[in-house]
């Protein structure tokens, strides 16, 4: 990937507004995601950071504001239209079907349909063609650990159960994805193969916006760091020129963004 590539910007948010009542979410809120890197989105509770991944993944429809995709004005009025244009988020409560099987849960409103008029009159499903379909992605994502693709989702591990939902947004959301906590309450080893597999989506040209708590987390797999404070964003900075407790004294408002040296106060 070329430079101009690298800083082409993929997703753009500005002046993100949205309201609840007399409580204002965000508060002109500004995102910029460009190609092959992985933003960070931090904050202390109350920051508006659910609010911000909402509005970008179609959840909610701000109040005022634009979204555009490749430079090109986009609304997103629900999250299938999000889909629609590639962008797929990871929720913190994974969003899977417990009960069903792991090809299933990853084709979950979107399964393949046999070939003819087996599928366009029938309607029957083509399990074999999502099988395989499913063990490809999962070979690629280096998620074969998991044996038995028929097992149902509830018996596979926090780890397991996670990659399951970062592989379907990998399969489907071809232009940016979403991950709200992905870490959280996984143990140490489970954490670290949920961060292999961001680096791996992004090494496969896919942004990825990362919310997280975990500051070790962020810096290890972030390339720059959204900064987002009482429903606005107050830095955008280089992970590489900014120290970890520089982050969390600019997230909970110890430090003015107007002290960070202004070399890693964004573009690089």
């Amino acid at each position: 990937m070329n430079s101009a590539d690298t800083h082409a910007c993929v997703l753009q948010a500005h002046g993100l507004v949205k309201r609840y009542g007399h409580v204002t979410a965000l508060a002109g809120a500004d995102v910029e995601l460009r190609a092959g890197e992985v933003l960070a989105v931090i904050g202390d509770n109350g920051a508006g950071k659910s609010t911000l991944i909402k509005c970008l993944s179609g959840a909610e429809l701000p109040d005022s504001g634009e979204l555009r995709l490749f430079g090109q004005p986009v609304q997103f009025r629900n999250p299938l239209d999000a889909r629609a244009y590639g962008v797929e988020t990871v929720y913190q409560n994974l969003a899977v079907a417990p009960s069903r099987d792991i090809p299933a849960n990853l084709f979950l409103g979107r399964e393949r349909r046999k070939p003819g008029p087996l599928g366009s009159v029938l309607r029957l499903l083509d399990k074999k063609a999502m099988q395989r379909e499913t063990r490809e992605l999962l070979t690629s994502l280096g998620l074969l650990t998991i044996q038995n693709f028929s097992q149902p989702v509830e018996t596979l591990s926090g780890g397991q159960r996670q990659g399951v939902a970062v592989a379907r947004a990998a399969c489907f959301g071809s232009n940016v994805i979403i991950m709200d906590e992905p870490t959280a309450a996984l143990g140490v080893r489970e954490s670290q193969r949920v961060l292999d597999l961001i680096r791996q989506i992004r090494d496969r040209g896919v942004p990825v916006i990362l919310i997280s708590h975990d500051m070790p987390h962020v810096f290890d797999v972030a390339d720059r760091i959204h900064v987002q404070r009482l429903g606005r964003r107050i830095a955008l900075v280089n992970t590489s020129d900014i120290s970890m407790p520089d982050a969390v004294a600019l997230m909970t408002g110890a430090l003015d963004p107007a002290d960070i040296d202004s070399r890693s106060t964004a573009p690089s």
